[in-house]
């Protein structure tokens, strides 16, 4: 695709210098900290709300915390952040939906590590269908992420489950949201961009929420409140600030700091819940921090490269 000099530049050129390049970076290990250490609540929500009567709510109340920050910035919404916002909401909803879905047939380790899959997904995706190759570092900083997450999870073999193909969907769907808000976050406003994927992605999920989830509804007696702290939390404040990140980070290294949301994820389930960690669980921790320090340190050279520093 070529583009005229009077064009924005596209996702793909990045510009930023190395300082902003840490800063999205730092950014995103935040999402991973906060989606990470919002997975207990997830789990308690899944034990008494289904997944599209809890998820419904929780994006369009995201959608009305966020609002009051970005009011004044509404008027200049324009069609690329509608169209693209919706895109990336249709990408979450299925995402989350397809995953919820799939947990109750198979097991939650199972499911964690095979959504990590996106992290290989987005380089193959972005390789094979818009002929973005990344470098060789990047390659083997998702591998080292997909083979920490895999000890992380705690499996010992792989054994297919009825539910692995509706959680492989999912990956793929996360693959596909991490591209298409690498692509449109440089050039669109954070907020507007996440108001619009929040609002289509809650909407999307009323519809079966409130007929397949209704026998679910009683439970909110018990966990109303995960619906708020999400909404807030998770929502409005994590995926809000993935948008901001990817304005400078791609979308590959994008891929591997939000994976480490599995490593948070365990470090929550120690803290507050007192699980234990093995040996090889730590190793997995491990190799998946070498694979974002890996990412970091290539980003690094690639940004000063294109800077001319």
């Amino acid at each position: 695709m070529t583009s005229s000099p009077h064009e924005a530049p596209q996702p793909r050129l990045r510009r930023s210098s190395g300082a902003a390049r840490w800063r999205a970076d730092l950014i995103l290990l935040l999402v991973a900290a906060i989606w990470g250490s919002g997975f207990v609540v997830c789990r308690v929500a899944a034990e008494s709300l289904g997944a599209f009567l809890y998820n419904g709510p929780r994006f369009l109340l995201g959608a009305l915390v966020l609002l009051p920050f970005i009011g004044r910035r509404l008027r200049g919404l324009t069609r690329r952040e509608v169209g693209g916002g919706a895109l990336a909401g249709l990408m979450l909803f299925g995402a989350i939906s397809s995953q919820q879905v799939g947990l109750h047939f198979t097991t939650a380790g199972k499911a964690g590590f095979i959504t990590s899959l996106y992290v290989i997904l987005v380089p193959l995706l972005l390789a094979v269908v818009w002929r973005q190759w990344p470098p060789w570092s990047a390659w083997v900083a998702a591998l080292l992420a997909v083979a920490g997450l895999f000890l992380l999870s705690g499996l010992g073999r792989l054994a297919l489950a009825p539910g692995d193909g509706l959680v492989l969907i999912c990956a793929g769907f996360w693959a596909l949201h991490v591209i298409v808000v690498g692509r449109l976050a440089p050039q669109s406003d954070a907020g507007r961009l996440s108001l619009v994927q929040y609002v289509v992605c809650g909407l999307l999920s009323l519809p079966p929420g409130l007929t397949v989830d209704w026998h679910t509804v009683g439970g909110l007696a018990s966990a109303w409140w995960t619906i708020p702290y999400t909404a807030v939390i998770s929502v409005a404040l994590g995926f809000t600030l993935q948008v901001v990140g990817q304005r400078e980070a791609p979308a590959t290294d994008a891929a591997i700091l939000l994976s480490m949301e599995g490593v948070f994820a365990a470090l929550s389930g120690w803290l507050l819940l007192g699980e234990r960690l093995s040996g090889l669980q730590v190793l997995g921790c491990v190799l998946m921090l070498m694979g974002v320090l890996l990412a970091q340190l290539g980003g690094e050279r690639r940004s000063l490269r294109a800077g001319g520093g």
